[in-house]
């Protein structure tokens, strides 16, 4: 569910807080791509981190995960970043472009680093770190809060479209439904992934299957341009719901693991 940031995060905040191992966290990114590379954005990065530089012989993703462990940036975040909405990156620079291309990242906000995925070839996915230039302000949204925030917007643009009259009966739109949650890669998560956050990740994974399916209804139902912008303006909140959601989801199950870490003798 979600995609290959969230996996990052989720595994290395349970490897490094020893709840998994790291074999298991770099099998769990194989589910995305058959092959994942890593590789540092500049000299500096490549220097702090051990990397070698974009366009050199990259390696896998076993070497960031020692990196991290010797520099402890601190709590990873997911960012899923979109037109209009840039939260968490930090403001401009070769990072914010790269995060608004693929449409995610991993930060890590205290350090003011960040990890990028990009598919360079069929099977592989290659990852680069970035430096921010400095700590990052990120906001927090409580796991209920983004749970009820997706809910209401569903709610809302449910009856948006219906007032809008632009949604149409589309036969067999349960089954294309069912086939798109299939059809998706199905990360495993660590033991110990709170329930809850679980919950919320399958209904975002639920909510996005549906806006997939709304954008390629060629336009939605919609009789005029103007229909059109309404019924684009009338999902944009639920799109937004989905990615606050699934990034405090993330939030959440790495504060638990960083948590348990600290209480253990």
């Amino acid at each position: 569910m979600c995609c290959p940031s969230a996996t990052f995060a989720v595994w290395t905040s349970a490897w490094l807080h020893g709840a998994a191992a790291s074999d298991d966290a770099l099998d769990a990114l194989r589910v995305w791509a058959e092959a994942n590379e890593v590789v540092a954005a500049d000299e500096a990065v490549a220097a702090a981190f051990e990397l070698p530089l974009t366009g050199d012989r990259p390696y896998g993703p076993a070497r960031l995960l020692t990196s991290l462990r010797r520099r402890d940036p601190g709590p990873a975040r997911l960012v899923l970043p979109a037109a209009g909405d840039v939260r968490g990156l930090g403001g401009g620079g070769p990072f914010t472009t790269a995060a608004l291309r693929a449409g995610e990242a991993v930060l890590w906000p205290s350090s003011g680093h960040g990890l990028v995925p990009e598919a360079v070839a069929d099977g592989v996915l290659r990852w680069t770190v970035f430096d921010l230039g400095g700590p990052v302000a990120v906001e927090h949204v409580g796991l209920g809060e983004a749970e009820h925030g997706l809910t209401e917007a569903l709610r809302e643009s449910a009856g948006a479209l219906q007032a809008l009259r632009v949604a149409r009966e589309r036969p067999g739109v349960r089954d294309e439904l069912a086939a798109s949650l299939r059809a998706r890669p199905r990360p495993d998560w660590p033991a110990g992934t709170p329930g809850r956050a679980l919950r919320v990740l399958q209904r975002a994974e639920e909510v996005a299957a549906i806006l997939a399916l709304a954008d390629s209804d060629d336009p939605g139902g919609a009789l005029s341009a103007s229909a059109a912008d309404g019924r684009a303006a009338a999902l944009r909140p639920l799109s937004h719901a989905v990615r606050t959601a699934r990034t405090a989801a993330v939030a959440e199950t790495v504060r638990v693991f960083s948590e348990q870490a600290d209480r253990q003798p």
